[in-house]
């Protein structure tokens, strides 16, 4: 077993592991999936098709046939985890290590990172920055899974700005061999190295403690995690295996991630009252644009908080919000970087002063992909309500400041594929 190094407070911390894969045999491609947060039943129906072993079947589990209540899914997901253990179609490396994960489409890297267990630290203390709001439902959702699984069956996304050991020990073994390889529809290929040299350990062990990383994805995971550790009797940075979590911490100075914007749709809200409501405020015009992407493109032309409202039918652009209006709607307890943020402004001044709904799970709607946005409005007879990404800089300063996004504000891409690796902490024990 490898050793666990004694973690200093305010030290970012990245122990190996010994990760439960699928067989080496196996078509990985077919195996693995996106995160469960971002898959609907369609999408996880033809996951389940595509393979009866598809991870998808551990990270969003159905009720077993006759089940007594909705709560049996995660004793049964926890019931197949062992099952496919049993009969070889998951294995658990021999050593601990660390992942080098890579991703790439057409020989670009998109995206290149290490998976590890990250040792827990506090939200608020200044090496794991948080960046969005948290709800309680997928908290326990997730809190339900794991405590039955007694693991941590997809990592969360935490990146940092690279730039030493790490990085030159990752781009050293990316020209080599990889231990596992998957394709994926989207075009993406997925590969992974075991590192298990004592050496290259503590050099990378020794260039992270002094750096400090931003959750990209995974805010829920992450807060569940903690849930966990304390349900076990676990410690702030202590050396239990529920102490830490499956985290893949991506390398930002090998590629920028692509980060895109999550939209929201108000359900029963007509175009034309939210347009008059917002014309209190903003500029309106009504967009020729006969296609989304035209819309989009007239949106990312504007400088300043501007938004596209849209009832699929229609787009009016709302842009120039009067700046007094809006700094007046400046909550008290919120930074100036907050507030600099399209998303932060769309929250309270668009949503909550002018329209009247509160950005919440039942009365607003938050859709990763504007189609979806679009037909959501369409079948609610609502309002989709469509944003800019934010900037990188914009999203760092609001987690440096100890802020954080409304929920559901950014989408970050690619996002690591669930299954290429999982973690039981009976393993690490």
């Amino acid at each position: 077993m490898a050793t666990v190094p004694d973690v200093q407070p305010g030290e970012l911390r990245l122990r190996p592991f010994r990760a439960i894969r699928y067989a080496p045999s196996a078509e990985l491609g077919n195996l693995i999936s996106p995160p469960y947060d971002v898959i609907d039943d369609d999408q996880r129906l033809e996951l389940e098709a595509r393979d009866p072993h598809n991870v998808v079947r551990l990270i969003l589990p159905q009720p077993p046939a006759g089940a007594a209540s909705d709560n049996d899914r995660y004793p049964a997901a926890a019931q197949l985890l062992e099952q496919w253990l049993d009969d070889g179609v998951l294995t658990v490396d021999d050593q601990p290590a660390l992942y080098l994960y890579q991703q790439t489409r057409d020989g670009v890297v998109l995206q290149r990172g290490l998976f590890g267990a990250v040792v827990l630290q506090p939200l608020d203390g200044g090496v794991i920055l948080p960046h969005e709001n948290v709800r309680p439902g997928p908290v326990e959702d997730r809190l339900s899974l794991m405590r039955a699984m007694r693991a941590n069956p997809e990592p969360i996304f935490l990146l940092y700005d690279g730039g030493g050991a790490a990085t030159k020990i990752g781009a050293q073994l990316a020209v080599t061999l990889p231990t596992a390889t998957a394709h994926t529809p989207d075009g993406i290929t997925h590969q992974l190295w075991a590192i298990t040299d004592p050496a290259e350990l503590a050099a990378i062990d020794t260039d992270l403690a002094g750096r400090r990383a931003m959750i990209a994805d995974g805010h829920h995971r992450y807060t569940t995690y903690g849930y966990l550790r304390d349900e076990l009797g676990g410690t702030i940075g202590g050396t239990k295996p529920w102490d830490a979590g499956l985290a893949l911490l991506v390398d930002d100075s090998v590629a920028t991630p692509d980060i895109r914007a999550i939209h929201r749709v108000v359900p029963g809200l007509s175009l034309d009252d939210a347009v008059q409501r917002a014309g209190a405020a903003f500029d309106v015009r009504p967009l020729d644009a006969s296609t989304i992407d035209a819309a989009l493109a007239e949106l990312a032309s504007c400088t300043g908080p501007a938004y596209v409202v849209s009832d699929a039918a229609r787009y009016v652009l709302l842009a120039n919000p009067h700046a007094d209006l809006v700094a007046a709607a400046k909550p008290a307890d919120r930074t100036d970087a907050w507030w600099d943020l399209d998303a932060s402004i769309a929250s309270i001044f668009l949503m909550e002063r002018l329209w009247g709904v509160t950005d919440a799970a039942g009365q607003v709607e938050a859709e990763h992909d504007p189609e979806a946005a679009l037909r959501l409005a369409r079948q609610t007879a609502g309002t989709a309500l469509l944003l800019n990404p934010a900037p990188l800089a914009g999203i760092v300063a609001v987690a440096e400041a100890g802020d954080a996004m409304p929920r559901k504000s950014t989408l970050f891409l690619p996002k690591p594929c669930s299954g290429v690796v999982m973690r039981a902490f009976r393993f690490d024990a």
